[in-house]
């Protein structure tokens, strides 16, 4: 291996290349699923609104001039403010299996967390526990669902040889029948749904989709408050995810649960395009004509593959059966009645009380993610 040489990405060019990175990584993996170049540019722009209170450099390793390596390092103050840790975060990390390439990442992306006074570093984590994060370390035959991610086998010795620990696991769930689901559901909603009071439920309203994302972000930052990793979206942040998840939302697919009007409860779930995805490369355009989307379009409108990405009730209203009927409602109205199969995810390790109800209506774990920590004053493994 020649000299590692590692750069912090300051050009638009170098942005591009960083982007394009895992193109090489991945391009043997029948799994992997290529992200759409203009969301990852949009993603890693300066005017994305986890800059407005956080701030995140982008490096690339090379050797003999030729990229071998890039990671993320991301600093955000709301975390640890919430927390109370001192902690900064990797993420959008890729290398080639080498163990040098690994440590020079991981020293880069150190050095910069420790001249802002940061003690300790986890990941993988793309700016914040608010958006992409884990390194898968089971299941990795499986495709990666809308918004989460995707690694060789081989990453996890590279964090660990270098010192990173284990700090949490999620688990991904897959519901592939959701018809025995609901069958069983439906039992154990219908005795707790008389605990529930005066709630009712209804479908997202997607021609006020600003107003109904800003419900659903009020009840997330109460629901998650006390989940390991929780910090609150903000505003502008969830207004962006909002924008993002826009064209490609159903009513079917996001419920609300609401007391006397006011809202207590959600579902989020996205049909999961990553199916389409596969078929684009990336690209939207070819030579300047939308021969991408077109594909994405018509393998989209094929799509029968759906992804439950959160579910919260505040805490006033748990165990009144509320979560246990959102789950039917996305069930019965959008994956039975369209033949659609699905996964849950990301559910925390220690979140025993999901996981034991996912067990009970028959969900099957396939995958594990990990979330790692390492203490930035220890010293580096020979």
């Amino acid at each position: 291996m020649p000299q590692i040489e590692i750069t912090q990405v300051e050009s638009r060019a170098e942005r591009d290349a960083f982007i394009k990175f895992p193109w090489r990584i991945y391009a043997n993996d029948p799994a992997w699923v290529p992200p759409l170049l203009i969301e990852r540019k949009e993603f890693l722009s300066r005017k994305h609104p986890f800059y407005e209170h956080g701030d995140a450099a982008l490096f690339l390793a090379r050797a003999g001039g030729e990229i071998v390596g890039r990671i993320m390092a991301s600093d955000d103050p709301n975390y640890n403010s919430i927390q109370g840790t001192n902690v900064g975060c990797f993420g959008l990390f890729d290398s080639i299996d080498d163990q040098q390439v690994a440590d020079a990442l991981f020293v880069a992306a150190a050095d910069w967390l420790r001249a802002r006074g940061r003690n300790e570093i986890m990941g993988p984590i793309d700016y914040s526990t608010n958006y992409v994060c884990g390194l898968l370390v089971d299941g990795f035959q499986f495709p990666p669902t809308l918004l989460t991610s995707h690694n060789p086998p081989y990453y996890s010795a590279l964090l660990e040889r270098w010192g990173f620990e284990k700090t949490m696991d999620f688990y991904a769930w897959w519901f592939a029948n959701p018809t025995d689901a609901a069958e069983r559901l439906r039992r154990l909603a219908g005795a707790l749904e008389k605990r529930g009071g005066d709630v009712t439920f209804r479908q997202a309203n997607l021609r006020n989709i600003t107003a109904e994302g800003r419900r659903i972000r009020d009840i997330y930052n109460q629901a998650w408050s006390n989940n390991w990793g929780f910090v609150p979206f903000t505003e502008k942040e969830f207004d962006f995810m909002t924008h993002e998840l826009k064209p490609i939302v159903e009513s079917e697919l996001i419920w609300l649960a609401e007391v006397e009007g006011e809202p207590v409860g959600f579902i989020l779930c996205v049909q999961d395009i990553n199916v389409a995805l596969r078929k684009i490369n990336g690209r939207l355009t070819t030579f300047g004509l939308p021969i991408g989307l077109a594909k994405l379009l018509y393998h989209k409108s094929r799509t029968k593959t759906v992804r439950l990405v959160a579910l919260g009730v505040v805490p006033k209203y748990r165990r009144h059966g509320i979560a246990e009927i959102l789950v039917l409602r996305v069930i019965e109205e959008a994956m039975i009645k369209r033949g659609w199969v699905g996964e849950c995810s990301l559910i925390l390790e220690n979140n025993t009380m999901m996981n034991r109800f996912l067990e009970a209506i028959g969900a099957e774990k396939y995958k594990t993610y990990r979330i790692y920590r390492r203490p930035l004053d220890a010293s580096v493994p020979a």
